[in-house]
Parts: structure tokens; sequence; C-alpha cells
């Protein structure tokens, strides 16, 4: 669209062009015939298309994680990235959930399971399916995923009985085109079409004709002999298929109603009540094909909170899955194709795991995990993909808020580590890529002991980003209540501590363990606020630069076991351990790991110097802190912190040149006034118990 219709006659070409062009089109058999040798893609199965849905909007190949990142999830891009997926444990169950797709493209077993999307509340999964059905109904309007069906014509002409309402009748089941050949000669022509095929998979086919087509077939061809040809040249028309879950058409959505009132007709049809005093019951004419798996066929089949469904209302999917067939009352199996994904919370799986009289039904399922996210700065993500997506206020986020928030949240659904050497926020670092300085962890290691030691997965139970979000939203509508420009990550945490035992659902057990996580988050923020107006008000670039040279002569010194020039004697002296380990404590470093920082500095200055790029320790981000915070102890001796929370004890001019270097990081005016007298606050108090 480039710009605002201004007529109703724009709005219409603006639609007309939408359209794909052969929608309102129909064809004879012998051009479908001739395109399906051109075009042997227009043939495919459901798994093989939907396979090839998600490969045609792109991918991303993560090689250090061995992972394919879709761009249908990682980038949403037909809605400019407004449904994006964050987090890699996310994108590893898209890339499991496509594999399975991609296997059942291949004929390997999985197009005869259902894809199970088991996760905690809140984790995506529903998210995840309804993208998929967007861009299925997206790309079935393509070139690239066309499909086609065919409708009955003149019917009357030849059946005698035949109800002049249903002289033209749709295909029931939207079945191909191709399955109106009988199979011998179906054979042939799909042998020929995979000769040309440019596809990782073949095309396959063997489905019958669904019972009320079988039947016109069957007429017809008694009518004018057996003579196919003239049965296909005047009865049959070939049209466009389009997958649209709002006319159920390629996609169906099942939902389970009342318990004690679920009917299997919901999924495998029924008699057709009105064409019964027309044709009798037992006529395939009176069946109304409009069961879930009907609606579904040559698509997606979605199954929400499938596992709530009734034991004897699951034995259906026995049927759909391994045979690909449904048997409706009083008609022979009818063959379906479609994706069929289900959808189900932690409750009912446990519930159906251990339910013997289910073993059939859990062995034709294919279980893919969708936890929680389990990288902080990820979770980050969502909640500022919420505010985006929303009417924000007039508010500004400040930093660390929507970080400090997502690690409450990760605290909640990783288990506590083993190991002696990592704590509990150490891990949740160590999750969010920050290994920097805990690079003696093993992260798989530390995931493998995670998932272990949970009941089915790390990352299935914990608290939801829906309840983060919600207090998000509570403390932006209460920082605008009390005339609050901006949210904090201190009024955050005040809502999500008073909302805690509010919540649904969340265990009792578990209220005394999470407010000991909000207080191991309140002591990681203090830490980043004191960072934060640390750099405000002792950041020095020239000291540091001076500082950092200090340091690499001496490093350099104590590997090659030389001397270095004193800065003021101008002597030859032993390198400084001194001021060494005063550097390397910054990032508590034990001692016998300062060799190998050293070393990995050294490389790290030798390899830009052949670079031909000269030595900054800017660009070092574990040196830029280290020196950053021994300059910060230099200088903090000297400034009054009790001064930081009352601005009548501070010069004025000092007080806003500090506050400009927070806005110069991000924050407010009014923010960096909260996190200066927060630090302040702090550090005094910690001078105080010194």
């Amino acid at each position: 669209m480039t710009g605002t219709p201004d007529t109703l006659a724009e709005l219409s070409d603006e639609y007309r062009a939408s359209i794909p062009a052969d929608l309102r089109k129909s064809n004879d058999f012998e051009w479908y015939l001739k395109r399906l040798y051109d075009e042997p893609k227009i043939a495919r199965s459901a798994h093989q298309r939907v396979a090839d849905m998600f490969d045609f909007y792109g991918t991303e190949y993560d090689e250090e994680a061995g992972l394919v990142e879709y761009k249908l999830a990682s980038e949403d891009p037909l809605n400019d990235g407004e449904n994006t997926f964050y987090g890699q444990v996310i994108h590893e169950s898209i890339h499991e959930f496509v594999n399975k797709v991609k296997s059942g493209a291949r004929g390997l077993g999985p197009e005869k399971r259902i894809k199970l999307l088991l996760g905690p509340v809140g984790s995506g999964k529903s998210d995840f399916d309804r993208q998929v059905r967007r861009y299925f109904e997206d790309y079935t309007r393509r070139e690239e995923g066309r499909m086609y069906t065919f409708r009955w014509t003149n019917l009357c002409d030849v059946i005698p009985d035949q109800d002049p309402a249903d002289d033209t009748v749709r295909s029931p089941m939207d079945q191909d085109p191709i399955v109106l050949i009988p199979q011998e000669q179906r054979d042939d022509i799909i042998e020929d079409i995979n000769a040309d095929l440019d596809a990782p998979y073949t095309i396959r086919n063997e489905q019958s004709l669904d019972p009320a087509s079988e039947f016109y077939m069957d007429r017809l061809l008694a009518y004018y002999d057996d003579d196919l040809e003239a049965v296909l040249d005047n009865h049959v028309e070939v049209i466009r298929l389009v997958a649209d879950e709002n006319m159920r058409q390629a996609i169906e959505t099942f939902e389970p109603k009342d318990k004690k009132n679920q009917d299997e007709t919901e999924l495998t049809g029924d008699v057709n009540y009105s064409k019964i005093a027309v044709y009798g019951e037992s006529d395939p004419r009176a069946f109304d094909y409009s069961g879930a798996f009907c609606n579904a066929n040559r698509g997606i089949f979605s199954g929400e909170e499938l596992l709530k469904l009734q034991r004897e209302f699951l034995y259906d999917f026995l049927h759909a899955t391994q045979e690909q067939t449904i048997k409706p009352k009083n008609n022979p199996r009818i063959d379906i194709d479609q994706v069929i994904v289900g959808r189900t919370n932690m409750p009912e799986y446990k519930d159906k795991k251990g339910d013997e009289k289910m073993e059939a039904f859990n062995d034709r399922t294919k279980r893919i995990d969708f936890p929680y996210v389990l990288g902080y700065e990820d979770e980050a993500k969502i909640y500022r993909k919420m505010l985006r997506n929303a009417d924000l206020p007039d508010i500004a986020v400040e930093p660390h808020t929507l970080e400090m928030a997502g690690l409450f949240g990760v605290l909640t659904r990783i288990e506590e580590p083993d190991a002696t050497n990592v704590d509990l926020i150490q891990k949740a670092k160590a999750y969010n890529g920050e290994i920097d300085e805990t690079d003696d962890v093993d992260v798989k290691k530390l995931r493998e002991e995670g998932d272990a030691a949970a009941e089915i997965g790390e990352g299935m139970e914990g608290v939801s980003p829906r309840f983060i979000g919600d207090e998000i939203a509570e403390a932006i509508m209460d920082s605008m209540h009390r005339d609050r420009q901006f949210l904090s990550p201190l009024t955050t945490f005040n809502h999500l501590e008073k909302n805690l035992e509010n919540h649904g659902s969340i265990a009792a057990e578990d209220f005394e363990t999470y407010y000991r996580y909000l207080e191991l988050v309140r002591e990681e923020y203090k830490d980043r606020a004191i960072e934060d107006v640390r750099h405000a008000l002792a950041y020095d670039v020239d000291e540091i630069q001076r500082q950092g040279e200090k340091y690499m002569d001496h490093v350099m010194a104590y590997i090659d076991d030389d001397t270095v020039e004193d800065e003021i004697t101008g002597r030859e002296q032993e390198p400084d351990e001194q001021f060494l380990r005063s550097v390397e404590e910054k990032l508590q470093l034990p001692e016998d790991r300062k060799d190998d920082f050293r070393q990995e500095v050294a490389n790290w200055v030798s390899r830009r110097a052949r670079e031909g790029s000269s030595f900054d320790p800017q660009d070092n981000d574990r040196l830029r802190r280290a020196l950053e915070r021994k300059l910060w102890e230099d200088k903090k001796h000297n400034i009054n912190f009790s001064a930081l929370v009352s601005s009548g004890e501070m010069d004025d001019d000092e007080r806003s040149a500090w506050i400009e270097a927070l806005i110069d990081q991000g924050y407010t005016r009014d923010g960096a006034k909260e996190v200066l007298e927060f630090a302040g606050a702090e550090v005094a108090k910690s001078e105080m118990e010194e």
C-alpha cells in the first residue's frame, strides 16, 4: 500500500489487486493435467506444502547452536515484526516442529502423528500455532503455494434424482483433482512428474475419492460407458483452493466444549438432515462434510487444549493419524491429508501421560516442548513487543526495567544449580550469554542438569510473561496516576511483590521462594544502578586510556618475564603485581585465573596490532569494565554520597552534570534523579557498614 486511499474506487482497486488472479476462474481437467506436468508441486501433500512454506519466508542458520531460525517466526515479515518470537529455546522448539513436518513431507512417519505443542500457560505455543495458520493462508494465495481442487457440474443432466440445487457440487473434501484419475493411471502420472520434480521429497497420492464424489463418478462413468475423458470434460471444473480459516477451508481450529456433550460428529461430520428427504438416509449425497477433519483437509488441523477431550473422543485421532482416514457414522472411511497440530498445558498432559488406556494415543503423538524463555534479555524483548504493539502512554521506560522484570521471570523457571561455583543469578546470566566472567561455566552441562532436575524440562514451570506483562501495565498506569512520566525498576518491583499472591496460577508453596527471587533481582539491580552512577560520576576517557596502557605494559612485562619503566623515576622495575591485581579483582578474577586473563588480553592486543589497530581499552568489554571500576574505587572516597540523596546538600551545577551524564545513558531527567538518589543511598549505607 503506497498511500492512504481517498475513494471507494481506490479501495476497490487495492482489494482486487490482493486477490489471486485465478481465484474466481475455473479450468478444465486437461488444463490441470498440463499444469501438473509443468509444475508438479501443485500436487504436494499438506506436509510438503507446509514444509515449503517455512522455507519460503526465509531462514537463517545459527551454526554455533546448530539451529535453523525461520523468519516467519524470528522476523514476522508479513506484519513488520509485530509477532516475532524471542529466545533460543523457543526457536529450538520451532526448529523441532519444522523438522517433524519436513520428515512427514518425506514420508518418514511424522505425517502420521499429532504434533503436540506442550508448554506452560503463556509460553507462546498458541501464538506460534496461530502464526503458522496465518502464514499458510498467505502462502496458498501466492503463486508458490498454489493448490487446486475441483467441482462437479451439470449433474442433473445425467443423474435423474439429483436435486437441482446440487447441479454443481464442490469436492466435499477439497481433494486434489488428481484423485479423479484411477490409481493405476495415476501412478504412471506421478512417476512421470516426480522425474522432473526439484524437491527433497516425492509426490504421492493414493487417496480414494470421498463417498459423494465416488457416487458421482460411478454414475457418470456408467452413463458415458466408462469413458473417463467424457466425464472429466463434461462434468469437472478445476478451481483454485486458498486456505481460509474463517471460511473453514483447508484450515480448521477445534476447541473442546462441554465435556459431557462431546460428539464425534464435530470432528468427522454428520448427516445432512435437509437432504435426507431428497436422497434418503444411506445415500452419500445426504452426508454433511462439516466436521473439523473434513474442513482441515489439504491444510492444517489445529486442536486447542487437545487433551481436555474425553478419552473416547480422542480415538478418532488414532485413525486420522496412523491411517490418515476418518470414519463418520454410517459411512465408509474417508481419506484425509492434513498436518494435525495439538496444543495442551502441563496439568492435562501429566494426567493423560499416566493413563494406560491412552497408550495408543500417546504412541501417535510427537511431543514438542514449548518452554518459557530462559534468557532474560530475550524475555525483556517480549515485554518490549507488548509495549510496542500497544497504545503506550507518554511515559518512558527507564534502563534495566524490562531486563530486571525478565530476570525475575527467568529465576522462577530455572532449577537451582548444583555446581558450587555457580549461584542462581550467575546461572541466569550464563543462560543469557554473559559467560565472559563465568567462562569456567559449562552452559550445556547446566542445561542438561536443569532438564534432569525438572519434572518435564527446565522452563516448563514458573511465572508466565503474561503475569509480568500485566504488572508492567499496572505499574505504567500507577506511574501516570502519580504524574510520573517514567517507569522504573523500583516501581515494577513493588507491583510484582504486591500482586504475587493474587495471581491464580502461582501456587502458595512458591510464594516464599519467589519473594526470595525478587530480592535477588533487587540486589542485581542495585549493582547495575551503582554501575550507571559510577559511570556518570567517575568516567574519564583519558584516565581509562592511561590506566589501560599502564596495565598492558605491566602485563606484557609479566608474560615476557621482563621489566617495565617506572612512570615517575624512569627506572626499570618488576611488573607491579599489586596494580595488576587491583584491576583484575574488579572482575572478581581469582588468583589462579589471573594468568589466563592476562594471556587473553595480551593475545587481543597482539591481534589488533597485526590488523593495524591501535590499543583502546574501550574496545575490550572486560578490560574496560575493570578499569572503570578501579577508577570508581580511586575516586569514590572524594564523593559525598549522602549528598546525592538530598539535593539541598549538593552544588546544583555538580548535581546537574551528573544527571546529564545519566541522561546520556538513556535515563529521563526524573529517572536520573531517582537512580542517583537510590544508588547514592546504597553506596553511603555500604560505606557506613564498612
